[in-house]
């Protein structure tokens, strides 16, 4: 099959032949269809967090299951699927507290091969790494069923791949992690596909009031197109001061879907008194966050969120009848489709700001 292998860090993939092994008795052959290219690849890409190499890259994504292991019941070939990074062992205390996504993982529970079984992807006498379980930068992927989720065949493949990461993680932020309440105020930095998913999360939730900022003109265009109802400029004076005024002393709830040290230190400043703040962009490995101790006193808070706090075999059914209802807009979210010897270019527009979610698409 060819995938798009990463080789050397900030370094572009390179499109190759890889072989996959067949299905052990809980795995899942799946034909990818689509998957989006996110920003945490990136992170992987630029060094920012560090993973074995080679590896396949590609985390969110949509597809046909082709085979299945003989332990196998709740998938069967035929049925489209959604991968999910949030695998689950189902039996740890995380997961025994509705907690799925911040499941212990142990290696006990068999929801990895061993390093005495074959590997799942080579070529000739060589490793190529998975990543995240998933790697979906391949015509084909070797899961556990305990990363899939049947949904319904009728919605297109590249909606469906971006429900896999980017809608559920912004989503669930809001929804889930946070939990607003309606009549709520919000404010949102960066509009790329998780932040304009946090933002309708918002509007779906009835905040009164949902304030997007971001760098790029387009991007703020498209955030009112997905339910914001105010816009900032980040380029335009003091971010913070300027939510503080707009809001009389701030909002109630902000998310960072960026990530960085900057945005995540802005999104705590602007909360109001009581107010708390969701960081859902992943942070580089060893970046330190410098917070006003004075705001603790006002009982201000600061959260993570992972992948929205999902329940993914629950949640994402739901967010596609929300898409199928036309009240969760998906289509909008992505900007462009490629083929996967395009990868690289899909990167190199994240990198410019201007794209919401590019979609590598399969035949």
């Amino acid at each position: 099959m060819r995938a798009a292998v990463l080789r050397e860090i900030n370094q572009p993939l390179v499109i190759e032949d890889i072989s996959i092994d067949t299905p052990m008795p809980n795995e899942v052959l799946v034909q990818t269809k689509a998957s989006g290219v996110c920003r945490s690849d990136l992170h992987y890409i630029q060094g920012n967090y560090s993973h074995d190499l080679p590896v396949i890259l590609g985390h969110e994504v949509a597809g046909v299951v082709e085979k299945v292991g003989a332990n196998v019941t709740y998938v069967s070939p035929g049925d489209t699927v959604v991968g999910c990074l949030s695998i689950f062992c189902g039996r740890c205390e995380r997961c025994l507290e509705g907690n799925p996504a911040l499941c212990l993982r142990d290696p006990m529970w068999g929801l990895f091969r061993s390093e005495n079984d074959k590997p799942k992807l080579y070529k000739d006498k060589e490793t190529i790494n998975q990543f995240l379980r998933l790697s979906s930068f391949a015509e084909m992927m070797l899961i556990h069923e305990n990363a899939l989720v049947k949904v319904d065949p009728e919605v297109p493949f590249e909606q469906l791949a971006l429900i896999g990461c980017g809608v559920t993680t912004g989503l669930g932020a809001v929804l889930k992690t946070a939990r607003i309440e309606a009549g709520s105020t919000v404010a949102v930095i960066g509009c790329g596909g998780v932040g304009l998913s946090a933002i309708q999360g918002a509007r779906i939730a009835g905040a009164l009031r949902i304030i997007a900022i971001d760098t790029v003109g387009s991007k703020l265009e498209m955030a009112i197109a997905h339910g914001a109802t105010d816009t900032i400029s980040a380029t335009a004076g003091d971010v913070v001061q300027n939510v503080i005024e707009m809001t009389n002393g701030g909002v109630d709830y902000s998310f960072d879907a960026l990530g960085i040290k900057q945005t995540a230190e802005q999104s705590y400043d602007m909360v109001r008194a009581g107010g708390t703040a969701t960081i859902v962009g992943l942070i580089a490995e060893g970046v330190k966050i410098e917070l006003d101790g004075a705001g603790f006193i006002d009982e201000k808070r600061v959260q993570g969120s992972c992948m929205g706090s999902n329940q993914f075999r629950k949640d994402m059914p739901k967010y596609i009848e929300l898409y199928k209802q036309g009240r969760l807009k998906i289509d909008s979210l992505v900007s462009q489709k490629l083929k996967i010897d395009e990868i690289n270019k899909a990167f190199d527009d994240m990198q410019t700001g201007e794209v919401a979610r590019s979609v590598i698409v399969f035949s």
